[in-house]
């Protein structure tokens, strides 16, 4: 019975691990965040160079979803929800997200999740994410770091969590302590 149930167990494990999408090309997974890097990226209305140029990035670190690829190219998804082709060579990995709040006022950032408030940001801000616990992201600006709420942020799955410390519990039991 222990030799079934295991079995069960490592089976609905294996397919859920491999129910994720991968890229045709990349092999990477699909969907995913990356970011602009040039300071110049055109966003075109097919999968190659001949095709006209939708929109024209003129900043690096935009962050872009990508939700399909072909060959070197990538079907990529802009806060606004536009929607074109990017050659790979414009994109990488490094993960940035914009401050997109529901609400008027600028969102908060703190020392720690749920902390005191250390400062404000703008909507439409760039910022660079460090990692992400369930509900709270540590972001990066001019050189200055804070925790922001997941809510208030494009480029960023809800549910994501990465680049956490294998001690992240202890920082968590530090956090409640003081």
């Amino acid at each position: 019975m222990k030799k079934i149930f295991l079995f069960l167990i490592i089976f609905f494990y294996s397919f859920n691990s491999f129910s994720e999408e991968l890229g045709k090309f990349s092999k990477l997974k699909i969907p995913r965040f990356v970011s602009t890097k040039t300071l110049e990226s055109n966003l075109r209305i097919g999968a190659d160079i001949s095709y006209p140029i939708l929109i024209q990035y003129k900043f690096k670190n935009i962050p872009l979803q990508i939700t399909d690829e072909y060959k070197d190219w990538r079907k990529v998804i802009d806060f606004e929800g536009n929607v074109g082709w990017m050659h790979k060579r414009l994109l990488k990995g490094n993960r940035f997200a914009i401050i997109a709040a529901p609400y008027k006022e600028p969102v908060q950032i703190f020392n720690k999740p749920q902390g005191n408030t250390v400062g404000k940001i703008g909507k439409r801000n760039i910022v660079k994410i460090i990692r992400c616990l369930n509900k709270w992201c540590l972001v990066e600006i001019n050189q200055k770091k804070g925790w922001i709420g997941k809510n208030n942020l494009w480029g960023v799955y809800e549910k994501e969590v990465f680049k956490i410390p294998f001690y992240q519990f202890l920082i968590n039991i530090y956090w409640k302590i003081l």
